[in-house]
């Protein structure tokens, strides 16, 4: 059984795993008032990220913590972020696991950055190339350093950089998912390429589809970001929803068709 922990009481305890080794995941979520949109979506995939890493819990046991937390820290009309930090527990000297180990759950919350400006972003490219290990590719890990080392070149009204992997595909922003509309129609870097597999990013897929678009998951590069290729640039993040690139690398960017419109997303991700 998961035990819960408030952050703005005691914490976790000094020997948990995540704290020692990054041994855990985490979910940012955006919340209104005490509800928040894509609770499910984001409980399922802690669920099923943690069982490839071999931590056992439940939806239900998460459901019952997340209410709980959307129940102590939401007001009406607040919109803010639940942080969800789940890790394999406290005990066990060194990188081998103890037995029996019982998952810690550490709630947060934090207020809502300030939305994007519905125009457009500027985006850069990283320096700080990216590593997805096959086993961990797509889960929300804590293990978050090559992000952290991004993010560090954000500065001015820069919004986010975009990394490539090993092979010079881009694959992802330090926070963000990426869609590109080509002449031939969406394409997004597919899940096992990909540091993070986003809940925005899924949601944003059910929807293509769903609208009939044309759309594939395949390797992206810097060629198909030119302007004379490119019809569009979107980045996907659960807490911001879509937002439209205006400018990359100091290159305009077109914006043929709106992905917030096509997906229907609710008015406060858009």
């Amino acid at each position: 059984m998961v035990k819960r922990f408030w952050a703005d009481e005691t914490g976790l305890p000094a020997a948990d795993r995540g704290l020692a080794y990054g041994d855990g995941l985490f979910e940012t979520i955006r919340a209104e008032g005490s509800s928040a949109p894509w609770l499910d979506y984001h409980l399922a995939r802690l669920v099923r990220d943690a069982a490839r890493l071999g931590i056992e819990v439940r939806q239900d046991e998460l459901l019952a913590a997340s209410g709980e937390a959307l129940e102590r820290y939401g007001s009406p009309g607040k919109v803010w972020v639940l942080k969800l930090i789940l890790t394999r527990g406290a005990g066990g000297r060194g990188y081998r696991p103890g037995a029996c180990m019982e998952p810690n759950l550490l709630a947060s919350c934090s207020d809502a950055p300030p939305m994007p400006d519905s125009a457009g972003v500027v985006v850069e490219f990283s320096s700080v190339p990216l590593t997805v290990n096959p086993l961990l590719a797509g889960i929300k890990s804590l293990n978050r350093l090559e992000q952290v080392m991004a993010a560090r070149e954000l500065s001015g009204d820069c919004f986010e950089v975009l990394m490539a992997d090993a092979a010079g595909h881009i694959v992802e922003g330090t926070r963000t998912n990426l869609f590109v509309l080509t002449d031939e129609g969406w394409i997004t870097p597919p899940a096992n390429s990909v540091a993070v597999a986003g809940v925005m990013r899924q949601l944003v897929i059910e929807r293509l589809q769903q609208a009939g678009e044309p759309f594939r998951e395949g390797s992206i590069t810097r060629e198909q970001l030119q302007p004379e290729v490119c019809r569009g640039l979107y980045l996907t993040n659960s807490v911001l929803g879509v937002v439209r690139v205006r400018n990359l690398a100091g290159q305009d960017l077109p914006a043929e068709r709106c992905l917030a419109t096509i997906c229907r997303l609710s008015t406060t991700l858009e």
